[in-house]
Parts: structure tokens; C-alpha cells; sequence
């Protein structure tokens, strides 16, 4: 008999657990989707392989005996055992589970955190490592085949990427409320030429973009203090000891607040793109894949919408 069980399919004891659910064929065959005759023949050939019968009619419908309880206890076995396998399968896989590393520009990080944070609730299990530095420091990681992801306002050059735009990312010149160009409109950048300058580091994207902006406008500011961070920018351009040209999406609270305004300066914003992007060469697994697939599709609303000044 053992020998001949191994021969039992799922489908036979799908209609043995549809018949002893509903109590009829006929209901059993309503469930499966099938025809009376084709259920019918399901049960006998599993009561065949079992050498005994499996069901009984009584006045109340058709019963299990015993011999149909063991069965139906084993169709529920395999049922659970094909479930956990294929739960099994999809973590190692990485359907269901498994890493991604992430990497985003500094000046990025006013909201990659709300795109992960959704990524996280819509992917529960796969775990996210977000990995914040300037434009330098992001892309030796890309080249390092250390991210798996990557989001950006400009691809390497020396890198062959998959790229993908999630939105428009403006710069702008701000300055304290209080500055004494605040409220000027019509700014021309030699306008300018007297005022301290507090910039990024080298090797940021910001200040790349800030030193291309001078060459094209022949500007010569006074270069003040150097710095790693936005937010000391930010602290230091409110407590009037400069200004700064920084990306619209740094400053987005506080020009809301009005502890910041943006200079009517003309050519200004400087509107860049925020790509997220892979190296081609990288073999993405599926929660990798996903990553990318979810930040290009749904990155853009979470970006801010700063309102300029002189809006």
C-alpha cells in the first residue's frame, strides 16, 4: 500500500477535502471548478491508491470514515509543507526577503528617508542599507560594486548605468531674512560680487555645480567658510555670516518658515535632475530590483516643492 500512496496527486485529494467540506460532489465540483464526472473519478482513483474507502453517504451527505480522515490530514500536511517551501524559496530567492544597500547623495537626504520609509512599509522583510555621502564618496561606492542603488543628481562618467529620472532639483542662492538683498528682485551675479560665499567641500555636487555657475557668469565672490554639511550651511547663512547657493530641496523648511529667502538673481534656479540609477554590469537580486523598480516609480511624490521667495 505504501508504495502505491506514493502515486497519490494533489489534485485527488483537493476533491476528497472539497467533498468532505461541502458534503456533495456536486458542491465539490462547484469549488474546483470542474465537472461531477471528473471529481468523481479524482476520488476513486485516490481510494484505489488507498485501498480502501474514504467516504461515506449518509442521510446528512457524504462523511469521511477513518481511512478518509488519515488522507485528509495528509492533504493538509502537504498543503502546509508546499506553503513553507515556497515561503523558503522566495527569502532565498529574495522575493520575500533579503537586503539592499542603497546610497544617496547628502544633499538627497531631505528625502530618500520618506522614499524608504514607504519601500519599508510596502517590503516588510526586506531589510534597507542607506548609506549617505557627498557626490565623490557615492560614486567610489557605485565603482566599488558596494551599492546596489544609487540616487543622484548627476551619473559617473567613467560608468555605464541604468538610470532612471524621479524628478526636477533646483538651486537657488539664499540668504538670511534679514540680508540687505532679500528683497531686491532683478539681481544680476555681479551684484553679488561683494558678498561671502559659504560652500560645500570639494568633491560635492553642489559645489561643482556652484563653481560652473561663476565660470558661466563670470563671478568672483569671496569664498568664506568651507563645510561638509548642509545643515551647518544652512546655520550659519540664518546667523547672516554669508550666503550660499545650495539645492532648493535642503532648504525647503525653512524658506516655508521664512528663517531663509532665496535671491532674485538672474539665471537662478539652476535646475538640475534626481536620477536613481545601477551600474549595468551589477546583477541585481530581487529585492535590489525591486528597490529600483519602487524608488523609480514612486520617488517623485516625495520630493519637496520649496516655494521660492519671489514666487
Amino acid at each position: 500500500m505504501a508504495v502505491r500512496l506514493r502515486d497519490i496527486t494533489r489534485r485527488q485529494l483537493r476533491a476528497l477535502a472539497a467533498i468532505a467540506s461541502s458534503g456533495s460532489v456536486t458542491s465539490a465540483a462547484k469549488h474546483l471548478h470542474l465537472t461531477q464526472p471528473a471529481v468523481t473519478l479524482q476520488l476513486r482513483n485516490l481510494q484505489d491508491l488507498a485501498d480502501l474507502p474514504l467516504l461515506q453517504r449518509t442521510g446528512d451527505g457524504m462523511i469521511l470514515t477513518d481511512a478518509g480522515i488519515e488522507m485528509l490530514q495528509l492533504h493538509g500536511r502537504i498543503e502546509a509543507a508546499i506553503a513553507d517551501c515556497e515561503a523558503t524559496l522566495g527569502i532565498i530567492s529574495g522575493k520575500t526577503a533579503g537586503r539592499v544597500s542603497i546610497g544617496a547623495v547628502s544633499t538627497a537626504k531631505y528625502f530618500v528617508p520618506f522614499i524608504i520609509a514607504a519601500f519599508s512599509r510596502a517590503h516588510p522583510r526586506i531589510e534597507v542599507r542607506l548609506s549617505i555621502g557627498n557626490r565623490a564618496e557615492i560614486m567610489q561606492a557605485l565603482r566599488d560594486y558596494k551599492l546596489d542603488v544609487a540616487i543622484t543628481g548627476r551619473p559617473p562618467p567613467d560608468i555605464e548605468v541604468e538610470k532612471h529620472l524621479i524628478g526636477q532639483n533646483p538651486h537657488v542662492i539664499i540668504a538670511s531674512r534679514n540680508h540687505w538683498l532679500a528683497k531686491e528682485r532683478g539681481l544680476a551675479a555681479v551684484d553679488l560680487s561683494h558678498e561671502t560665499f559659504l560652500t560645500r567641500e570639494p568633491g560635492s555636487g553642489t559645489r561643482m555645480l556652484m563653481e560652473r555657475l561663476f565660470e558661466q557668469t563670470e563671478l568672483a565672490p569671496h569664498i568664506g567658510m568651507e563645510f561638509d554639511s548642509n545643515e551647518t550651511i544652512k546655520q550659519s547663512v540664518i546667523a547672516d555670516l554669508g550666503i550660499a547657493f545650495l539645492s532648493a530641496h535642503t532648504v525647503a523648511t525653512e524658506l516655508e518658515d521664512g528663517r531663509l529667502v532665496t535671491l532674485d538673481v538672474a539665471g537662478l534656479p539652476v535646475t538640475r535632475q534626481w536620477f536613481v540609477m545601477r551600474r549595468v554590469d551589477k546583477v541585481l537580486l530581487p529585492p535590489a530590483q525591486e528597490a529600483l523598480d519602487f524608488i523609480a516609480r514612486e520617488a517623485s511624490q516625495y520630493l519637496p516643492r520649496p516655494r521660492l521667495s519671489h514666487d
